[in-house]
């Protein structure tokens, strides 16, 4: 069970940073997994990690992703620590 808790976490932390690259931090800039450049694992974990209450990537009606504010601010406080 631990193993597929880190992977998922590790699944997780590898989409949420493509998407901090290209500037995805708010439904106005969502992006498609193409523009996001997910890899195909990437694509295949995308809607088991995104859209969920408290999910930190977020998935539009029009299947493009994003990563919460709430994201943001804890990137940023690891960032400045």
């Amino acid at each position: 069970m631990e193993e597929v808790s880190k992977t998922v976490l590790e699944m997780q932390q590898r989409i949420a940073s493509k998407l901090r690259a290209v500037g995805a931090y708010s439904k106005d800039k969502a992006v498609t997994a193409q523009e996001a450049d997910f890899d195909t694992p990437e694509q295949n974990w995308l809607d088991y990690i995104a859209g969920g209450l408290f999910a930190l990537v977020k998935k539009t009606q029009d299947k493009r992703y994003y990563i919460t504010t709430f994201c943001n601010f804890q990137y940023i406080q690891r960032q400045n620590t």
